[in-house]
């Protein structure tokens, strides 16, 4: 959560998102690499079921899953996608409360739940613990200072901070998790040299959070580089830049959403614009520059529109028509809330919107798999 996508303005992000993009490669070679070790594709799984947060949770319908449906050692689900939601931003609940409402809601137990932490907080929390600990995944969203330049991180200067995570990290919490080090680095980024937050200091200073992690024994922790996503910030010469490595990172994520430009599930993942030409939507960039890498979609929401009250409901069915189009996504983590900076993505405003979620959220791609 931040600026949603092709806005220029900033605002904070919730408390309790290299090298130059290579030409695209022929379509043999992308099936060649996106299956390689970790059997990216969707595969033929079919229905499966969430187990119960709490009685009243509903589980999804047709619980079978194929034996062979399984979730690797970096948590790539070989069967389908991993469901998720950042639950009820912005209300000022405590997120088990949160989640548990927004579990009600949909009718199905999260996958993956989205939380944020900022400057010194220690994750996970006793609560997020708790999540963990009642079969979920953490995707864990850190900004290790919110004003303090990227340069400045990466040379060191906040290596007491990282240190005393890694401490509380290995003490508290075993199990693996995902990891984003500052989503949405787009309009964050300075390109003058000497700013501190050009693209490269992005990309040194997640480097560095990754290896002092590492080096002091968080080896749980499965890394994810959150992009915006947007054409007008992909199509920056600098854009290229802001990758931090292979070595450091596992997964890659867009944060988009849609607003009346976009018309069905393919024009939200992959977004193009007239204005920038040259962009080939995000989607298809990332199978050309990364074949053999996870895809997650570690924020999406579409805003309410009065002028257009059937949108969500739009939405939502395209994705369950067209989530198999795009076998490399292998996480979608809806973000939730009535107050997000460019309007209200809450997903059940109306009746037909609440209906569609909730067969989407509880559709065999996303049940396929058993978490581990």
């Amino acid at each position: 959560m931040g600026r949603m996508g092709e806005i220029h303005g900033r605002s904070g992000i919730a408390s309790a998102p290299g090298r130059a993009p290579r030409p695209r490669r022929r379509a043999a070679v992308l099936a060649a690499g996106v299956a390689a070790g970790v059997s990216l594709a969707a595969g033929a799984c079919h229905a499966g079921g969430a187990p119960r947060a709490q009685a009243d949770v509903p589980p999804a319908a047709g619980v079978f899953r194929p034996q062979h449906c399984r979730a690797t050692e970096k948590l790539i689900p070989t069967c389908g996608a991993w469901w998720g939601i950042a639950p009820e931003v912005f209300t000022k609940r405590r997120p088990a409360v949160a989640l548990e409402r927004a579990e009600r809601r949909m009718g199905r137990k999260a996958a993956i739940v989205h939380v944020y932490h900022r400057n010194d907080e220690l994750f996970p929390t006793r609560e997020e613990r708790r999540i963990a600990n009642g079969g979920r995944l953490l995707l864990i969203n850190w900004k290790v200072s919110l004003d303090r330049p990227w340069s400045e991180i990466a040379a060191g200067r906040f290596d007491r901070r990282i240190d005393r995570l890694a401490r509380h990290i290995k003490r508290t919490f075993p199990k693996r998790f995902f990891l984003t080090i500052h989503h949405e680095p787009e309009d964050d980024v300075r390109p003058q040299p000497g700013s501190g937050r050009t693209a490269r200091d992005y990309a040194a200073m997640f480097r560095h959070v990754v290896t002092r992690l590492r080096e002091r024994g968080v080896t749980n922790a499965v890394t994810v580089m959150t992009y915006m996503g947007a054409p007008n910030w992909a199509s920056k010469r600098w854009f290229g830049d802001l990758y931090p490595g292979d070595d450091v990172v596992d997964w890659v994520a867009i944060d988009p959403y849609a607003d009346h430009r976009v018309r069905d599930f393919a024009g939200l993942v992959n977004k193009v614009r007239p204005e920038y030409p040259n962009w080939p939507g995000f989607y298809k960039w990332m199978q050309a520059r990364f074949p053999g890498k996870p895809f997650m979609v570690a924020e999406w929401g579409v805003f309410e529109d009065p002028r257009d009250p059937h949108r969500k409901e739009r939405l939502f069915r395209s994705a369950a028509r067209q989530i198999r189009d795009f076998p490399q996504i292998k996480a979608l983590v809806y973000f939730d809330s009535p107050r997000a900076p460019r309007g209200d993505t809450r997903f059940d405003t109306t009746p037909g919107a609440a209906r569609a979620f909730t067969e989407l959220a509880r559709s065999p791609h996303f049940t396929a798999t058993p978490l581990p």
